[in-house]
């Protein structure tokens, strides 16, 4: 036989044959990382595609400097930045294998997701992730609904958190605290207000909607998010609209101090508020 002969040894094929399903498999779940972070719901019931909104209403910077921000921003109107910090390092232990492997036996609160998030239930972060993290019944109630976001334990949350990069903006006199989230396509928080902050997405987009102080909007706080957008929305006057975007994995959301914000989740998200307290 000719040196190199094409003859495979006995069992060499289904040996490369497991080669080659384990590399396609691996090669598989890094573009998942790479793209979703495998978070994105691909089981039974999986909801029809959530929509952006025709036209986002709020200006993105990639170029922002700290006097613009505070001149034109910190104080009077959303902004969504782009580009001012490298978070890739955080946004792949976010993937959900590797929060899985390094959290999965930890205790996470979740909070009911109506406007006052009264209620507040513990179980271990793997339950959570196999069980209550499918996408929103559009018929539940926002008491009904318990999703992870807030309530972290920050000793225990550690090792994740201290790879993240916060915006590089900041206002007189504020101190930082982190928020950090997982919730299912269509789940979302009623509007609300608090302080001024900053929310990033990691995985998945999240469609915000925003009014200004003196501008209530109509809602019921016990009402989903996706309840209301399927509602109340339709009904509203051009005039009494909200500013509304979605912001995209990798991009910032800024909200000034006490402006009405709801928001709607349209796929399976992990976020991060930094809040200015």
């Amino acid at each position: 036989m000719p040196r190199g002969g094409g003859l495979m040894a006995p069992g060499a094929r289904p040996l490369l044959l497991l080669v080659v399903w384990t590399l396609a498999a691996l090669a598989r779940r890094g573009l998942a990382e790479a793209g979703d972070g495998g978070w994105q719901w691909r089981g039974p019931g999986a909801p029809a595609a959530l929509t952006e909104e025709q036209s986002c209403a709020v200006e993105r910077r990639a170029d922002l400097s700290y006097s613009e921000f505070v001149q034109h921003y910190a104080f009077s109107r959303p902004v969504i930045l782009q580009g001012l910090t490298d978070n890739s390092r955080f946004r792949a232990l976010c993937s959900r294998e590797r929060l899985l492997a390094s959290f999965g036996d930890s205790m996470v609160r979740l909070s009911t997701a109506n406007t006052y998030s009264y209620r507040k239930v513990d179980l271990p972060f793997q339950e959570y992730v196999d069980h209550l993290l499918h996408p929103q019944d559009p018929t539940s109630l926002g008491n009904d609904t318990l999703y992870f976001f807030g309530d972290n334990n920050f000793s225990e949350w550690a090792s994740l958190f201290q790879h993240y990069s916060p915006p590089p903006f900041s206002l007189l006199g504020t101190t930082t605290a982190y928020s950090f989230g997982i919730a299912g396509a269509g789940s979302g928080v009623p509007f609300h207000w608090h302080g001024p902050g900053f929310s990033e997405v990691i995985y998945g987009r999240k469609r915000w909607f925003l009014y200004p102080p003196e501008k209530t909007p109509e809602f019921h706080p016990n009402k989903t998010t996706l309840a209301w957008l399927q509602d109340i929305y339709p009904t509203l006057v051009p005039s009494a609209k909200p500013l509304e975007c979605t912001v995209q994995a990798g991009e910032v959301l800024y909200f000034p101090d006490r402006w009405w914000h709801a928001t709607l989740n349209l796929d399976t998200s992990v976020f991060i508020s930094t809040f200015l307290n």
